[in-house]
């Protein structure tokens, strides 16, 4: 912060602290495939970071807690601020394909950025078996939601929008100033009481919009540890935009459609079955995606997918269910979310509430990337992968990503709770098969 001027972590972003409690960090990211070709050595690709994204203030700047009474936490410019700090290389282990690089993203995902830098990275991931690279970015859920995270995405490559102009640090106000600024903050919350009732009537609405029941008990809801798995599928964005027509639905029913049946598939081999399957589904209160305004703007919403039904039949209702929230305030439910996990956190029992919950199966994040392809450095991006978070009982999740023509759906596990992911991948290719058309994996 420069000056006087404070910048605090919003509601939501405390939400996502309060969230941070199990094994694994609450960090995400995506694996940019990068063609053969370019000048992708580590020393390189740290300057182009430096020069597009460096000027991101909220990319320099470290969440430092205040002292008792001085409100919440605000973000501090780091004055050891070094690119290079958060450019690193690796070699993606044999046999270099695809799976294998993936796995390395995993891993990568998986380690806890250091909480007294700035919480992201990039990771140069070299010895692909097709001669190209792999760039593995990671960030932590409170420096930004998904659509900050495309924001930022859309910086990184050749020919985004030109970086900010850099601006001198500031220095944190003492406790006085930092007291006196809560203060402030606190008159101008109370000032907006009379607007409450509406608030709260929205985030109601969000979160009861998709219809869903609580969700039935499965051995997809047991505690995750720190292992992670993945597996990812592929779809003709143009094949699924078409079966979404059919319905009246969008992208993301087909998408929600596809993952349920997949899991469904999944818990019948276990001898198992849930009717509806319940997914959580995140909304942006964004309306447009801006490296400049990070931090989280976001709601869920739990959708019903029905079971036992022909997939045509699950995309309909699903449709059906969502098409009930268009007209709705987006993100709102954080309204409510964000102070019930504050209050979770000051009573230390949020691990055993998300450890315990019944509401969801699953989540399934969908984000709309570049469509047209783009490049790094003269490279040429041949596919972008989302990595996704999994926290609390939920084992398996679910992260969606359009990117120039194709769509892919990942889907990240514990793979001591689910060592058969392969079955999850098998359906899930079927129902996109059943729903599109042509799908590979």
């Amino acid at each position: 912060m420069t000056g006087s001027r404070i910048t605090r972590a919003t509601s939501t972003d405390m939400m996502e602290i309060a969230s941070d409690i199990g094994p694994a960090p609450r960090q995400m990211g995506a694996v940019l495939f990068l063609a053969a070709g370019g000048s992708l050595e580590p020393d390189a690709v740290r300057v182009a970071i430096a020069r597009r994204v460096g000027g991101i203030r909220r990319l320099r700047q470290r969440l430092m807690r205040t002292p008792w009474g001085c409100g919440r936490p605000v973000w501090d410019d780091d004055p050891g601020f070094d690119v290079a700090d958060h450019v690193r290389s690796a070699t993606c282990p044999p046999p270099g394909d695809r799976a294998a690089a993936l796995a390395a993203a995993v891993e990568i995902l998986g380690r806890r950025l250091p909480p007294r830098r700035p919480l992201w990275e990039v990771t140069v991931l070299k010895g692909l078996a097709d001669g190209g690279c792999a760039l593995v970015v990671v960030l932590h859920h409170v420096l930004a939601d998904g659509m900050g995270g495309l924001a930022l995405l859309a910086r990184l490559v050749d020919g985004g929008p030109p970086a900010p102009p850099d601006s001198p640090t500031g220095q944190v106000p003492g406790t006085v100033g930092l007291a006196l600024d809560a203060a402030a903050s606190r008159l101008r919350a109370v000032g907006r009481l009379g607007t409450l009732p509406r608030t709260v009537r929205a985030a109601v609405a969000e979160l009861r919009s998709g219809s869903a029941p609580r969700a039935a008990h499965c051995s997809l809801n047991r505690p995750v540890g720190l292992r992670r798995s993945m597996i990812s599928a592929t779809a003709d964005l143009a094949a699924v935009r078409a079966a979404a027509r059919l319905d009246d639905a969008t992208v993301n029913d087909v998408m929600v459609t596809a993952i349920a049946g997949a899991v469904d598939a999944l818990l019948a081999r276990r001898g198992e079955h849930v009717d509806p399957v319940v997914i959580s589904v995140p909304v942006s209160g964004r309306q447009l995606a801006a490296a400049a305004t990070l931090g989280n703007h976001v709601g869920v919403t739990p959708v019903a997918a029905p079971t036992g039904v022909s997939p045509q039949a699950c995309l309909a209702a699903v449709a059906a269910a969502t098409r009930r929230r268009r007209n709705q305030e987006r993100g709102a439910s954080a309204a409510l979310l964000a102070p019930a996990f504050r209050a979770l956190a000051a009573v230390h029992v949020v691990r055993w509430v998300v450890n315990h919950q019944h509401l969801v199966h699953t989540f399934a994040t969908n984000l709309r990337g570049p469509d047209v392809p783009v490049s790094f450095l003269g490279a040429t991006v041949s596919d972008i992968v989302p990595l996704n978070v999994l926290a609390g009982n939920v084992a398996v999740d679910f992260a969606v990503l359009s990117y120039a023509g194709s769509i892919t759906i990942t889907a990240t596990a514990d793979p001591d709770v689910v060592p058969d992911l392969d079955i999850l991948a098998d359906a899930l290719v079927r129902h996109l098969d059943q729903l599109c058309g042509q799908v590979s994996l």
